[in-house]
C-alpha cells in the first residue's frame, strides 16, 4: 500500500528525491569524513543510489527520504526508514538510517529527522520491529541509536556487502520494538520533555 508520505519536523522536511538533490548528493558521498565508516561511492555509484531510494519511495510510500531545511538548505542528506536487503543475516525486516552533510553535524538534524521516521514506522505503518546498523567503530552514528532508545545486540556481526578482512565488515546491530518506543516515548510526554534528546 502506498502512503504516500512527506514527513515535517519543527525543522526539517522529509521527502521524495528531486533531480537538484543529486549533486549535493554526490558531494556528500565524496566527503571521506561522511564517509569514514562507509564504503566508497563513484558520482555514478551515488546517482544511482539516489535512484533505488526515490524508487522505493514511489514503491513504498516511504523510505530512505531527501531532507531539506528550510531557510537553511534544500537538500542535507537523506534520513528513513527502509526494508532490509535480503543478504543481511537478520533480514526480513524494516532499518532506519541516515546520512548528513558535514556542514550539518552537530545541530540535531539526525535525531529529529529520525524520531519522526520512527513514528511514521510504528503508528502509521504499524511496525512491529525497526534496526539500525552501522561499523562497529562508528561512534557518532551509535550515538543516534542509543539517544533514539534502540538497543544493541550483544553480538557483531560481519557485513555480507564488505569485503572478507575490511576493517569495515564488523557491525553492530541496534533493534527497537514498537512497545518499548511506545513505553520511551510516553514516558517522556508523561515527563513533559521531548521524546529524544537533539543530537
Amino acid at each position: 500500500m502506498s502512503l504516500s508520505l512527506e514527513v515535517e519536523t519543527p525543522r526539517l522536511v522529509l521527502r521524495q528525491w528531486r533531480a537538484d538533490d543529486r549533486k549535493p548528493f554526490a558531494v556528500l558521498n565524496a566527503d571521506t569524513r561522511v564517509m569514514e565508516y562507509m564504503l566508497p561511492l563513484t558520482g555514478p555509484d551515488s546517482d544511482a543510489l539516489a535512484g533505488r531510494l526515490a524508487a522505493g519511495i514511489d514503491e513504498h510510500g516511504w523510505g530512505f527520504w531527501a531532507v531539506e531545511a528550510p531557510g537553511v538548505a534544500p537538500f542535507v542528506g537523506f534520513v528513513g526508514i527502509k526494508p532490509l536487503t535480503p543478504l543481511l543475516p537478520f533480514a526480513p525486516g524494516v532499518e532506519i538510517g541516515w546520512r548528513l552533510a558535514l556542514p550539518f553535524w552537530g545541530r540535531g538534524y539526525a535525531s529529529e529527522a529520525a524520531e519522526a521516521a520512527l513514528r511514521v514506522g510504528f503508528e502509521q505503518i504499524g511496525l512491529r520491529e525497526i534496526v539500525a546498523f552501522t561499523a562497529t567503530g562508528n561512534q557518532r552514528s551509535r550515538a543516534v541509536m542509543d539517544r533514539l532508545g534502540m538497543i544493541a545486540d550483544a553480538n557483531p556481526f560481519d557485513h555480507p556487502a564488505v569485503p572478507e578482512g575490511h576493517a569495515l565488515r564488523e557491525h553492530v546491530l541496534y533493534r527497537l520494538g514498537r512497545e518499548q518506543w511506545q513505553r520511551q516515548t510516553n514516558g517522556d510526554a508523561d515527563a513533559g520533555g521531548a521524546p529524544v534528546a537533539a543530537a
